[in-house]
């Protein structure tokens, strides 16, 4: 259980600190005790897939960053004592780690130059694009994390996001679909959406992914990307789509009820 929790007691010490890392450190407010979580956090599976040998990627950290920048902010929210409901929470949350909101914070802390890119991918500028910024964002928290346990992670995140949560109360996002079905499913279904991916094509610098979103039995929905985020943002679209084609006809026959005709009876 330790290990998921942050560095085992007793772990041999693990090569030097590799050059230029400091510099993102001071940035981010967090010097790690093992750096090779850090490494770990910046390398793509591009890099990963090349270099061979179990090199592990980034990809798995990206999971539980997403579960702890969820919780952090979301305290973050709670602690601010913003006098909104739920649904206004929920979209000041999505606005805060949506995937252009992520990006913008990777470039604020100079994220882009340090990620460990496969050829394709580096001749791609890949360390431009929104979502392998947003994603090593993700995994960068997750190192923290990792290193020494929540209250670190939280601290940096409560660091950088400020600015963002200043703006997301200012400002949520219009366009964040999965909030909007989720708000919805949950009122109107009495169900959570769920995201399956359901499949991935194409190389490493140019990938498109197909997501599904499920609301119970009632709805099944699709949509592509050229990132994860970016396919569940389209099928939540496509959701509330087919949710609006349902309540359509419906809404019609409520307005115009079936006329009955008059039987004049003769005297």
């Amino acid at each position: 259980m330790k290990k998921w929790l942050g560095r085992m007691p007793g772990k041999p010490p693990g090569p030097k600190r590799p050059a230029g890392l400091a510099d993102l450190e001071t940035r981010l407010g967090y010097r790690f005790s093992d750096p090779d979580f850090l490494v770990q956090a910046l390398t793509h599976s591009s890099r990963a897939n090349e270099a061979g040998c179990g090199t592990p990627d980034n990809e798995r950290m990206e999971f539980l960053g997403d579960a702890v920048l969820g919780l952090a902010v979301g305290r973050m929210l709670y602690d601010s004592g913003e006098a909104v409901n739920e649904g206004d929470l929920s979209r000041m949350r999505a606005a805060m780690v949506s995937e252009p909101g992520l990006a913008a914070m990777a470039r604020s802390v100079g994220l882009g130059p340090h990620i460990r890119l496969g050829r394709g991918e580096d001749q791609a500028r890949g360390w431009e694009k929104d979502s392998i910024l947003a994603d090593c964002m993700e995994a960068v928290i997750a190192a923290v994390y990792l290193d020494t346990g929540f209250p670190a992670a939280r601290k940096v995140i409560t660091d950088l996001f400020v600015p963002l949560m200043t703006r997301a109360q200012k400002a949520p996002l219009a366009h964040d679909f999965k909030t909007r079905l989720q708000e919805h499913a949950q009122s109107g279904l009495k169900v959570t959406p769920s995201y399956k991916l359901i499949s991935s094509a194409g190389p490493d610098h140019d990938k498109t992914f197909i997501m599904e979103v499920r609301l119970g039995k009632a709805l099944t929905a699709v949509g592509e990307g050229k990132s994860k985020k970016a396919a569940q943002q389209k099928a939540a679209e496509n959701a509330l789509l087919l949710l609006s084609e349902k309540k359509a006809p419906a809404a019609k026959a409520a307005n115009n009820p079936p006329q009955s005709r008059k039987v004049h009876q003769s005297p």
